[in-house]
């Protein structure tokens, strides 16, 4: 048997990292995740969709391919009859994210647990010490994700003030919708924004190996300023408003933001998150060291 090409060594050693059991078949790697029904076919090109459909779980929920090479339009098209991803080494980076986090939990249904949340406050319980996110990304997986030939490359902790919050999102009819709990943070350097489900990261005091700590350059008032105004941009929709004026119907499209008291927000902490930094002759190269994304290299600030 043929050994697993690089790429789809590396990609195994992520996905059990993020909770799926690992199963050998002939050429291929199947990996599954019992908590959202999710199932990742890691194979080489010369597997067809058709021959491979029968090994993913019947409850499988979501079904993917990853191929270590382009398998070529026929092995596309067959994959989409069965309802069946397909992903190749060129779309392996922006696809990596959602194949690594839960699924995004979104708004729970009525009459669930989560959709009778209140909006009290969420606590943030951060472990004493414990405000480095854990890497799922070391630096062979880096290399083989960067794709860039011998460059050099740095782990740095860029720092992020987190704080979890609740909000009841209005609905698309413009009444109130469930509540929904997730997580901002806000880039200390940069003041970039991203929004992360509650759970999805780990946090521990800290992590081996070389690495470099950047420093916070704002505090916890504007970035709790950054992050109310940044909630509230999320969190608006469109909501259509129709009236009946003489025979003609008129259907008008209004902004709805969340108003002040429809989210809580919870006290924010300095949290420093990993990210790859690979410098070579083609430039910079910088990775999200838990998701696998490429950002830019402006994201974090200047270097």
């Amino acid at each position: 048997m043929s050994p697993p090409a690089p790429r789809t060594s590396a990609l195994g050693r992520l996905l059990e990292a993020a909770g799926y059991r690992l199963e050998a078949r002939a050429q291929a790697t199947l990996a599954v995740r019992a908590s959202d029904h999710r199932s990742v076919l890691l194979a080489r090109a010369n597997r067809s969709p058709a021959e491979v459909e029968g090994w993913f779980p019947s409850d499988a929920i979501h079904r993917t391919i990853v191929y270590d090479d382009e398998p070529g339009e026929t092995a596309r098209q067959l994959a989409a009859d069965r309802g069946i991803e397909v992903i190749s080494p060129a779309t392996l980076g922006p696809a990596l994210g959602e194949l690594l986090l839960p699924s995004p939990a979104g708004a729970a249904p009525a009459g669930s647990p989560e959709g009778e949340l209140s909006l009290d406050v969420p606590t943030t319980v951060v472990p004493e010490g414990e405000r480095v996110v854990r890497p799922r990304i070391g630096r062979p997986e880096a290399q083989t994700l960067a794709g860039v030939e011998g460059p050099r490359y740095t782990l740095r902790l860029v720092p992020f003030w987190v704080g979890a919050y609740r909000i009841r999102p209005t609905s698309a009819h413009g009444g109130p919708g469930p509540v929904v709990l997730r997580v901002v943070a806000v880039n200390a350097v940069s003041r970039r924004v991203e929004f992360w489900d509650d759970g999805d990261r780990e946090l521990v005091d800290g992590i081996d190996g070389p690495h470099q700590r950047l420093t916070a350059q704002l505090g916890s008032g504007v970035a709790t300023a950054i992050a109310t105004e940044a909630i509230r941009r999320h969190h608006t929709i469109d909501v259509e408003h129709t009236e009946q004026h003489g025979g003609a119907l008129v259907i008008e499209t209004r902004r709805v933001l969340p108003a002040i008291d429809d989210f809580r927000l919870a006290p924010l902490v300095l949290l420093h998150v990993p990210f790859w930094y690979a410098e070579g002759a083609e430039g910079r190269v910088v990775l999200d060291a838990v998701t696998g994304r490429r950002v830019s290299p402006t994201e974090n600030g200047p270097p």
